[in-house]
């Protein structure tokens, strides 16, 4: 059988993706990003010391990553800005009305799972759920423009 993420091990790039995703978090140390990965993958994917500790030489040298006296890695603030994300950076913040609109849409679908599934997880916040949303319908209430 193929594991489903083994792909990632052929394509450095993916693993600068991972690396990069996961620094986004916290700081870690490569023994610490590997341990990381393969969580993250269920056991399907661990990358060899010898794919990671060369990446996080190289991203060092690209001053994408800074290490730190204790041997953990960090993003640099040009590894924040300057690095394309797919599917945006992890953690970003909206930066538009549409982008914080799709998000919002996001949270409302979870919340409404959340209630079809276990309605005593949104319970204590029904107040707080009324009041959001009392304040965006007053957003488009007639008379708004």
């Amino acid at each position: 059988m193929f594991p489903p993420f083994r792909w990632m091990m052929h394509r450095r790039r993916g693993l600068r993706t991972w690396i990069i995703s996961i620094l986004a978090n916290a700081p870690k140390n490569g023994a610490e990003i590997m341990d990381e990965i393969e969580t993250m993958t269920q056991g399907w994917w661990r990358p060899s010391p010898g794919s990671v500790y060369p990446l996080l030489d190289q991203m060092t040298q690209e001053d994408l990553l800074k290490k730190k006296d204790d041997g953990r890695y960090e993003l640099t603030p040009k590894a924040k800005e300057e690095l394309e994300w797919p599917f945006g950076m992890p953690g970003r913040k909206p930066q538009t009305v549409e982008d914080m609109l799709n998000e919002m849409v996001g949270y409302a679908s979870y919340l409404e799972d959340l209630s079809r599934s276990d309605r005593s997880k949104i319970a204590p916040f029904r107040e707080k759920i009324k009041g959001v949303a009392d304040r965006l319908a007053a957003l488009v209430a007639p008379g708004k423009s």
